[in-house]
């Protein structure tokens, strides 16, 4: 049920955002257990110019295959957290060669009724799911 949203630099083949998308799902189903089929993912290109991702002073250098990944998601514990920025990190970086230090990950929390899948019903609500 996580919703992922990416932002991108442009410039990237459709092949090459489906991997990326299929590594962070792939990251997803593990790490939170989750279904496979809960799968939400919207991506968004930028100009290089529109994406300022910097690192807080930490010494983190970006390039331009810098990635900002957010997860809107039910509340998860600290460890499964943990465990999805590592896996997600993992699978991009075997997969897509995209370094870690290119990933940004922000993880806002929400409840069961900020959730409507279709039909203007709140599916956890109702029972549906």
């Amino acid at each position: 049920m996580p919703l992922l949203k990416f932002d991108l630099i442009e410039g990237r083949t459709e092949k090459e955002i489906q991997n990326i998308l299929d590594a962070t799902h792939e990251a997803v189903v593990s790490a939170l257990q989750v279904p496979e089929r809960d799968r939400y993912q919207i991506v968004t290109q930028h100009k290089p110019y529109e994406m300022n991702i910097l690192d807080t002073g930490l010494g983190i250098e970006r390039t331009k295959d810098v990635i900002l990944i957010t997860v809107f998601s039910n509340k998860r514990p600290y460890e499964k957290k943990e465990a999805l920025y590592k896996k997600i990190v993992e699978n991009l970086e075997k997969q897509t060669n995209i370094k870690p230090s290119d990933v940004m990950i922000s993880i806002f929390e929400n409840t069961d009724d900020d959730w409507s899948f279709a039909n203007g019903i709140a599916q956890f609500m109702t029972g549906d799911l």
